[in-house]
């Protein structure tokens, strides 16, 4: 049997199954032909639908709808909370310590005694200091009675020279006796400065015994504590550091360190909040009081020290908590909000389809190729600022320019071009599964 009547026998089988049991007899020539093409039809339908790379692979798009909205930038900046004021309490004097009067966590006013040194030496001391101010003033009073006689022999001689004549005494003895009334008042004089300088002397151990005495300078709280009784604390070369006080817990400041491509944007007056670890959830407010003119350098960072001030009411906050602070360094309202991600998508193939679009007859069809005018520009920023985002006009994806402003890294502030607020952007493209 040739290969023409093989092909014939089996459309003929076919067309039989098709057309079932009730179409035995002869074929007219003209239906074999219909049958056949209806079978090729219905193959390329099959082959097309289910084909790799079929127009099931088309992508469809995401699309977001643009309003106007409330648009916040911020600035974040990690460190620490420190204590308004905060001092270190030493010691002038060595000795060893008798006395520890306070602990930490206790509050402490004023003037309040926090320790005390040995004091057995500085009593010797002054002992001594007051048995040297009563010799001094002794010799004050013995110089006196010296001037009284030079001065009363003085005297004498003047009234037997006047009664002579100037024969008796001679010239000489009354040089003498004027040296010695001299003398005697410069001893007197000398006398008076050893009393100003035994009571210097005094005063001086007395107030280094009231230095052993270690008092509060401040109101506050005693944050450390880095002595015990009976340490020796050696001043000699530089006071050591007994206690460490904050003053007023209530109030406290945060140091962070701003980044120097953010710093630009921080300036002193600006608002921010800011979390810690040990409350999480809770925002605490703050507000920047000094934003510093040097920088430092850490692992080849720099940043610049920044100070924002808080309110620690409820005493939740402690020294030395590490704090994530967000600086409020803009603040747009009814601004014209476009996602970030629209401004960074580019559309890679040839437009969206229709889910419903075309059927089986459609995607037999061939398609005509796109000239390069109707095909999609690709994205890209412009010139002054300008961008571009994407929006679907007949299921095609069309570019729209526009102008941007501040951006909080989600959402960026449209200033120029055609977007109104209820259109809608394309933000990604999906290929739905086969």
């Amino acid at each position: 049997m040739t290969n023409s009547n093989m092909t014939s026998s089996n459309l003929k089988g076919s067309v039989k199954m098709l057309l079932g049991p009730a179409s035995a007899g002869p074929i007219p020539r003209r239906g074999l032909w219909l049958a056949g093409a209806a079978i090729v039809l219905l193959a390329a339908a099959g082959y097309l639908l289910f084909k790799p790379g079929s127009e099931s692979s088309t992508p469809l798009y995401e699309i977001e709808t643009i309003d106007l909205g409330r648009l916040e930038v911020t600035v974040s900046a990690t460190g620490n909370l420190q204590p308004t004021n905060q001092v270190d309490v030493g010691s002038e004097l060595s000795g060893i310590v008798d006395t520890v009067l306070v602990d930490i966590n206790d509050r402490v006013k004023k003037g309040q005694e926090l320790a005390r040194l040995d004091t057995a030496k500085l009593g010797d001391q002054i002992a001594k200091s007051r048995a040297a101010l009563l010799s001094a003033e002794a010799s004050v009073r013995q110089a006196e009675a010296t001037v009284i006689e030079a001065r009363a022999n003085l005297l004498r001689l003047e009234a037997v020279f006047k009664l002579s004549g100037g024969k008796v005494p001679s010239r000489s003895e009354l040089e003498n006796a004027e040296a010695a009334a001299a003398r005697a008042e410069a001893g007197l004089a000398s006398a008076r400065a050893g009393v100003t300088q035994a009571r210097a002397t005094l005063s001086s151990d007395e107030t280094n015994l009231s230095k052993a005495s270690i008092r509060s300078p401040i109101n506050g709280v005693v944050l450390a504590r880095k002595v015990e009784p009976g340490q020796t604390v050696a001043a000699s070369l530089q006071a050591p550091v007994l206690f460490t006080l904050a003053e007023d817990l209530s109030q406290m400041e945060l140091q962070v360190n701003v980044d120097e491509a953010d710093v630009g944007q921080v300036k002193a007056g600006q608002q921010a909040t800011f979390g810690v670890d040990a409350y999480p959830g809770r925002k605490y407010p703050a507000r920047i009081s000094r934003v510093s003119y040097g920088s430092q350098v850490a692992e080849g960072v720099v940043s610049y020290p920044t100070v924002l001030d808080v309110s620690n009411d409820d005493l939740s906050l402690r020294p030395g908590m590490t704090a994530t602070a967000e600086i409020s360094t803009a603040i747009r309202e009814d601004a014209l909000l476009v996602p970030n991600a629209a401004l960074r998508f580019t559309p890679a193939g040839n437009g969206a389809r229709k889910a419903d679009s075309g059927g089986i007859l459609g995607s037999l069809l061939p398609r005509m190729p796109r000239t390069a005018s109707s095909r999609a520009p690709r994205a890209g920023n412009e010139k002054n600022g300008g961008k571009q985002v994407w929006v679907l006009k007949d299921d095609q994806p069309v570019a729209v320019k526009i102008k941007t402003g501040l951006t909080n890294g989600r959402m960026t502030e449209v200033l120029e071009g055609e977007l109104k607020p209820g259109m809608q952007v394309i933000t990604d493209s999906v290929t739905p599964a086969k």
